[in-house]
């Protein structure tokens, strides 16, 4: 699908048509009462309000850290082995509510040729990934330092994945082409997600793809359960780390 050089926000259709509760504004000027109501009601659909998520998310997080430990060693040393430069990749990441924070991943590409500002997006057979980066990329070994986040209480195991401010999609920053693109940023970031296990992962070229991959995100947000994590983990893990699946 070829993106016109004039498309502007009144081109875009939303491929999500159900109803937004995370959007609910008040159409007048409300009183107290209606602005608690109204506010308790979104909250209700924030992820990021969940004690039961926030306890799940860092005692997973912790217990897979301690297990995956001697993995994790191995994979440290191979990349100081095989490639110069540092074990890990830190770039600031859209987080909760548009708060910035450092992700942290295995790095998978030759210094010199990395994108300091993160917003080239990386796609298959990348010539700037080292042959290490490649099978870590494939298999998404190279997100397990995330889990380092999630204890921090900067992600979650699951939400919409943190993008790089600035972020291109379809050749447009990712806000112009999806007008609501920010409400995404009501929940916390996750290392996996409802658009990442319904296909929508890899670069955003196509401009439908990029908007079907938000609409997935604002999907997830107003129909979260713990239910629905634990679904999304144990499809992630069988798709991206078994598989090797992953982009």
């Amino acid at each position: 699908m070829a993106l016109s050089a004039s498309l502007t926000r009144d081109d875009v259709v939303s491929l999500w048509k159900e109803r937004r509760l995370v959007f609910l504004q008040p159409s007048y000027a409300p009183s107290r009462r209606r602005i608690r109501r109204t506010r308790s009601r979104a909250e209700r659909c924030d992820p990021a309000h969940s004690i039961l998520k926030r306890i799940f998310d860092r005692s997973v997080a912790g217990a897979a850290l301690l297990f995956l430990a001697p993995l994790l060693i191995g994979i440290a040393i191979t990349i100081k082995l095989t490639s110069t430069g540092p074990v890990f990749f830190s770039h600031a990441r859209y987080g909760y509510r548009n708060h910035r924070f450092r992700i942290y991943k295995f790095r998978t590409m030759h210094m010199h040729l990395c994108d300091a500002s993160g917003t080239r997006q990386t796609v298959a057979d990348d010539s700037r990934t080292t042959s290490l980066g490649r099978l870590l990329r494939r298999t998404s070994l190279d997100e397990l330092p995330q889990l380092i986040n999630v204890v921090k209480g900067e992600m979650s195991l699951v939400g919409p994945r943190p993008h790089v401010p600035g972020m291109l999609a379809a050749s447009l920053l990712y806000e112009d082409l999806v007008p609501y693109y920010f409400h995404r940023h009501a929940a916390l970031p996750g290392i996996t997600g409802l658009a990442q296990i319904s296909g929508c992962r890899g670069a955003t070229v196509r401009p439908d793809a990029a908007i079907n991959r938000i609409d997935y995100d604002l999907e997830y947000i107003e129909t979260w359960s713990l239910w629905l994590d634990a679904k999304i983990i144990a499809q992630t893990i069988r798709r991206e780390f078994l598989t090797g699946s992953a982009v």
